[in-house]
């Protein structure tokens, strides 16, 4: 008795030594962190959990990133098949170990492991070493290390995560996409049984290799989930009768260029759950590939469509890139390139300038030749009309118009604004791009031109109904995102989001629904929607880019057509090419709201029909209409004047050569020469003023007579010719009486006349020269220029 009680505090304190031993032994045995340093399988969900896209680890293993649960069937037939009292045990079970050693013992070789699922996660995250005693010995004291410091979901989750299927795949989630096609929470009994079992012994077992042993011990798992009642008896035959997966599946690809930029934001080795809408993707896909097989003939080969809401910034649709054959550049991703812009710039000039009070939106803009130096810009169709007005300058996408209202508004000032805007892509100055900048002198891309249409709309629509103080809000400029739940990034913050005036983008969203379209439209109109769509389309110089974006509302849809290595081809043009597919592409949208005048940004003017300007008191024909409060800074009516003429109103006469008292004051539309020139071959109802009486004082009249080419003070170039002549260079020049006769003379040299028609070739030296012009009605026009030749 006393032998024992003085053994008592000889027992406590080797005890308290053994528990120190082991608790500074656990201590020193680290744990890798993280536990499992490998490179994963970059994934792409949709919002409802549904695999769009899979791009495999680094180390060519198909292995999805860790999942933060797992489905109810797998973790019960997982844990009745490798650790059945994994929620009882500390990391290690002895009696496993001991029942494992009895079964190795009797047997004389391994055959059963005594692992836990514990045991078999650190074994995993060291690499899977070799078995020895040490290496089982630390298993089992990092097992208990590792159940101190993760929860039993924790682990479960990382086994699952970890353990070896097969091959390249490891992982749950990897294994049922590869081998059932199908996310884990759609797999049946009998197919989360033959996932269970395949872990144990993933070399001699898996899909296609020793079916028969496969089957075995899938059907005594089966037997064993029926024996503990997890199962009842018409379940275990029907899974049992199930057929073993054998080839791996391959991954689903709907989007596989969105994925790619995921990978390049740094999003890879991540479940990246994103805003698209799977059907929709996969439908505008099939709608693009078969658009594109329809201009296969023409050696035209690639197209991108992308879909965005309007009013979230979420893309629904996003479709990088379509080669029906597999072979022209198909991996690049034409939604984020950069492409020459073509016409899509001119909407935004149309609306600062009416922001600015520089333009109404129906007011005439000059479409005549013009010249500047080494820029000589025409009109698609290579015709000029004299004036137009802006908001069918726009429709018709001319480019004379918006290059002299351009030139007007200031080209630093529209770069600016559209860098404030969200053209990132706008790396140069102003003067880099010039004015060829609103006729595609400056690229972008798909991305971005959409996130700049849509986050004026946000402007727009979010003014309905809001008191003016909370019109203008950041929140409608903003980057548009394709991760679900992204925070919003807000592109543009207190003044600055006034960037364009509710009334001004209202205006341009109304003459982009317009219905005067270019004739290389034609057959547009089938494609038409009920529902008012506003459209913009843009072709590249070269016939390289076709584009259209258009909003309804709800959306906006934006479409680059074209060849990814920058083949121009002819016919390769928006209205032809991408306006169809943009307008299919509608048809599988809901729409929204989209007519509604702003109210408080509008108020009523008195218009000049025929300019489109505010009336003045000489304009005959007016109507009111609700236009931007901007227009109120615009001019009144510059067209029409009270012209004074004789009893007969067949002459234009003035105070020098007639009696005050019997003058006509009569209102006439005028226009400058120039403009009166090409504005009367498209309006044959045009009046030229009435001439002036000849007696009348020439300084009182109004200039009848312009020059189109050259400009006073240019420099003209004369090339030679190939026997070292030099060349000829065509003058041109307009008269507001169509049938006034000019008399030509250079330097004091009679040159011959034109009549209808004036122009006249013109052979000289380089050097200054001055050119003297002269009417039948005695009027003059000297001009002084400079020709630069070959010396």
């Amino acid at each position: 008795m006393n032998v024992s009680r003085q053994l008592e505090p000889l027992l406590r304190n080797r005890l308290v030594q053994l528990l120190l031993f082991g608790a500074v032994l656990l201590w020193m045995i680290p744990l890798p962190d993280p536990l499992f340093d490998k490179p994963y399988t970059t994934t792409m969900e949709s919002a409802d959990g549904e695999l769009l896209g899979a791009r495999i680890a680094r180390d060519g293993q198909w292995r999805f990133p860790v999942v933060d649960s797992l489905p109810a069937k797998f973790e019960t037939a997982l844990l009745l098949f490798e650790d059945e009292y994994f929620y009882y045990h500390w990391g290690v079970n002895p009696l496993s170990i001991i029942k494992a050693l009895l079964t190795n013992v009797r047997a004389g070789n391994i055959k059963r492991g005594g692992s836990t699922l514990s045991m078999q996660v650190i074994r995993m995250s060291r690499g899977n070493p070799s078995r020895t005693i040490w290496n089982k010995l630390l298993e089992t004291l990092s097992a208990i290390k590792l159940e101190l410091f993760y929860s039993k979901q924790e682990i479960l989750n990382l086994y699952a995560s970890h353990a070896p299927f097969g091959g390249n795949v490891v992982g749950l989630t990897a294994a049922s996409w590869r081998y059932y096609g199908r996310s884990p929470e759609q797999l049946s009994w009998g197919e989360v049984a033959a996932l269970a079992v395949l872990p144990n012994q993933p070399s001699i077992v898996f899909p296609g290799k020793n079916e028969k042993v496969y089957r075995k011990k899938r059907d005594f798992l089966l037997t064993k989930l029926y024996e503990k009642g997890l199962i009842d008896e018409i379940t275990l035959e029907l899974s049992k009768a199930e057929d073993l997966p054998s080839q791996p599946h391959d991954l689903p690809q709907i989007a596989p260029h969105l994925l790619t930029e995921l990978i390049k934001a740094g999003n890879q080795d991540k479940r990246n759950r994103v805003t698209l809408n799977p059907k929709l993707q996969e439908n505008i896909t099939d709608l693009t590939e078969k658009h594109l097989q329809n201009l296969n003939a023409n050696y035209i080969f690639n197209g991108a469509v992308l879909v965005v809401d309007l009013l979230s910034g979420e893309t629904k649709a996003y479709v990088g890139n379509v080669d029906t054959d597999k072979i022209h550049s198909p991996s690049v991703d034409i939604i984020q390139a950069k492409r020459s812009t073509g016409s899509l710039l001119k909407p935004f000039l149309y609306a600062a300038a009416i922001d600015d009070g520089q333009i109404t939106p129906r007011q005439l803009l000059g479409d005549y030749p013009v010249f500047f130096e080494g820029f000589s810009p025409k009109n698609f169709d290579l015709q000029f009309r004299g004036a137009v007005h802006a908001d069918e300058a726009l429709t018709r996408s001319l480019n004379l118009p918006f290059v002299l209202l351009l030139k007007e508004y200031g080209i630093q000032k529209f770069h600016q604004k559209l860098k404030r805007i969200g053209m990132n892509s706008l790396t140069h100055s102003a003067n880099h791009y010039g004015l060829s900048l609103i006729l595609g002198g400056a690229e972008s891309s798909l991305w971005e031109l959409v996130n700049m249409y849509a986050n004026l709309y946000r402007v727009y629509r979010h003014s309905l109904g809001q008191p003016i103080t909370a019109q203008y809000d950041g929140v409608n400029y903003i980057s548009h995102q394709y991760l679900l739940g992204q925070p919003k990034e807000i592109t543009l913050k207190g003044e600055a989001a006034k960037e364009f005036g509710i009334g001004a983008i209202w205006a341009m969203f109304e003459a982009m629904k317009g219905l005067h379209r270019p004739d290389d439209f034609a057959g547009w109109e089938q494609f038409r929607s009920s529902t008012p769509i506003s459209w913009k389309t843009g072709t590249s110089f070269g016939f390289r880019d076709a584009w259209a974006i258009g909003l309804n509302g709800r959306y906006a849809v934006g479409v680059w057509v074209g060849n990814a290595d920058g083949e121009g081809r002819p016919g390769l043009v928006g209205g032809k090419a991408a306006a169809p597919l943009m307008f299919q592409v509608f048809e599988q949208l809901e729409s929204d709201r989209f007519a509604e005048v702003p109210t408080s940004e509008t108020q009523l003017f008195e218009i000049c029909q025929e300019s489109g300007q505010k009336a003045n008191s000489y304009c005959e024909h007016t109507k009111e209409e609700s236009l931007p409060i901007t227009v109120e800074n615009t001019s009144a009516c510059t067209y029409h004047q009270l012209l004074h003429l004789d009893q007969t109103e067949k002459y234009q006469v003035n105070s020098s050569c007639y009696d005050v008292n019997q003058i006509v004051h009569k209102s006439w539309f005028v226009l400058p020469p120039v403009q009166a020139w090409y504005y009367r071959q498209y309006n044959t109802n045009y009046k030229s003023p009435p001439k002036y009486l000849l007696a009348c004082d020439q300084m009182l009249r109004m200039p009848t007579l312009e020059m189109i080419y050259p400009q006073p003070n240019a420099k003209v170039y004369i090339p030679k010719e190939l026997d070292g002549t030099f060349g000829q260079s065509v003058f041109e020049a307009a008269h507001s009486d169509s049938k006034a006769t000019i008399y030509w003379h250079l330097d004091g040299e009679y040159l011959g006349s034109t009549r209808r028609v004036h122009q006249v070739g013109i052979y000289t030296m380089p050097g200054l020269h001055q050119l003297h012009l002269l009417d039948d009605q005695g009027q003059e026009l000297n001009l002084k220029f400079e020709v630069i030749g070959e010396g």
